[in-house]
């Protein structure tokens, strides 16, 4: 996301059809024009006949993609980038498709932002996730954390802990390279049942499975069972309003051993709350999405921390994509 600088008429109406290239992206992404190419060269025909799309909408489609340097045009030939064969082709292993697939299935709700701002509630459909929606979004949380995560888990000292929590992990991203980089370390993740069948081809695509196991739950409603020595909350509070927010953590912290660790990385805004960018936007995302979700600044996680007993709080030196943070602290 660009920084806020100087305003010129020419930067607002930038910035106010700025989606008109997103919805681009996302149409190329959804007809997976980047895939189909792959790493050959096609002209507009050969795509049009082998989406079964309309030959003179493609290629303006086709046009536009190349325009934004996502492909090459020689020739009436289109060919991908290297960073389009890197981001934009399914079988690579850099592929954020799916998340760029979450971000269309969010247009509607941003539409009506003004909406949300008047009335404070959300304006998202329901139900929130069809299983389209739910793939794109399962699968975007696990691109983008297998972008993070290899080398998180090498900044983050679990030395002598033996059993991680992933509280919220999804496919169990983390949990699952934390424990390669623990070979003492297993793990469990905690999430809801639908997501189960997911996470246990992932533990076992990563030969983990005897050292990874799932817990069905709704942390929001259920009780948390077991004892752990860390705890890892990954973009976990955002969705949730501040007593929300109190509530879990008070509630990891109950299952954590004495000297156990627990851990939130998060989007963090500084403590004016207006800034930096992507959190302080991100912030409209929770808003027109969820009840009561939003982005909190390392001064409220802390004192969140601080009402449920954790001392020696800090935040790591850790910097991820958007702003994101960990803060840390023990019981």
């Amino acid at each position: 996301m660009m920084n806020v600088g100087k305003w010129t008429a020419g930067r607002l109406l930038w910035v106010s059809g700025s989606y008109w290239q997103a919805c681009t992206l996302h149409a190329g992404v959804k007809l997976d024009i980047f895939t189909l190419i792959g790493t050959d060269e096609m002209n507009a025909d050969q795509v049009a006949e082998l989406l079964e799309c309309d030959v003179r909408a493609t290629s303006s489609l086709l046009n536009a993609l190349s325009s934004m340097k996502l492909l090459t045009k020689k020739e009436e030939r289109y060919a991908n980038t290297d960073e389009s064969l890197s981001l934009l082709v399914k079988d690579s292993p850099l592929y954020i498709g799916y998340m760029i697939k979450h971000h269309h299935h969010l247009v509607e709700s941003w539409s009506h932002l003004d909406r949300a701002v008047k009335t404070g509630k959300p304006v998202r459909r329901t139900p929130v996730f069809d299983e389209e929606e739910r793939e794109s979004f399962l699968m975007g949380m696990f691109n983008l954390a297998m972008g993070i995560a290899p080398e998180l888990a090498k900044q983050v000292d679990l030395k002598g802990k033996n059993h991680l929590l992933d509280l919220g992990g999804g496919p169990g991203t983390y949990a699952i390279h934390f424990c390669k980089e623990n070979p003492e370390l297993k793990a469990t993740v905690y999430d809801l049942p639908t997501t189960i069948p997911f996470a246990e081809k992932t533990f076992s695509r990563f030969g983990l499975s005897d050292r990874i196991d799932f817990v069905a739950g709704d942390y929001r409603e259920d009780d948390v069972k077991g004892h752990y020595d860390v705890a890892w909350l990954s973009q976990v509070l955002h969705g949730e309003g501040p007593e929300q927010c109190q509530m879990i953590i008070d509630k990891i912290v109950s299952v954590l051993s004495p000297g156990g660790l627990i851990l939130i990385h998060d989007f963090i805004l500084n403590d004016t709350l207006d800034g930096p960018l992507f959190p302080a936007v991100f912030s409209l995302n929770m808003l027109v999405n969820t009840d009561e979700g939003r982005s909190y600044s390392e001064g409220q996680i802390k004192e969140m921390l601080k009402g449920a007993g954790v001392k020696d709080i800090r935040r790591l030196p850790f910097k991820g994509p958007n702003e994101s943070g960990i803060i840390s602290g023990t019981v």
